[in-house]
Order: structure tokens, then sequence, then C-alpha cells
């Protein structure tokens, strides 16, 4: 059977398509989602995966006005093994 994918904004337009779906004889099937990663270890540290109903706003006062750029700070934070 052949398959389409179609991307929307709208959740009204999916409500559409399932209707239409009924009348002509098509599917609507949506993709599951992945599950999220378990800790795993990269060169012995262990990544835990981030959690995201955290409020992260109020970190904004620590780092305002202290003229960090972020270009910068991977260059400095992110150094590589070669």
């Amino acid at each position: 059977m052949p398959e389409l994918v179609i991307k929307y904004k709208n959740k009204k337009t999916l409500e559409a398509l399932k209707d239409l779906s009924k009348y002509f004889g098509f599917s609507v099937v949506l993709p599951k989602k992945p599950a999220p990663k378990k800790n795993f270890t990269i060169n012995g540290v262990t990544i835990i995966p981030g959690d995201s109903s955290i409020d992260v706003s109020e970190l904004e006062i620590i780092f305002s006005g202290r003229n960090i750029e972020a270009k910068q700070l991977r260059k400095d934070a992110w150094q590589r093994v070669k």
C-alpha cells in the first residue's frame, strides 16, 4: 500500500483528515514516539536524560549582565581529546 506523509501545524487539520478517511478509504496512522533513552555511559561518564519539566527561567539572573558569549563558552567547556 502506498504511503504519504503529511505535516501540519493546526490540530484541527488532523481531525479533518481523520473524518475524511472514513469516506475516502484511507487510514491515518500516527508515528510512535521513541521511548526516552535511559542512562548510558560515554567514556566512563554517565549521561542522564534531562527533565523537560524544569523551569530554567530562574537561571536568567545568574547569567544576565555577565557578558558571556555562547560561542566562547562552548569553546572553553568542550575541549575534545584527539
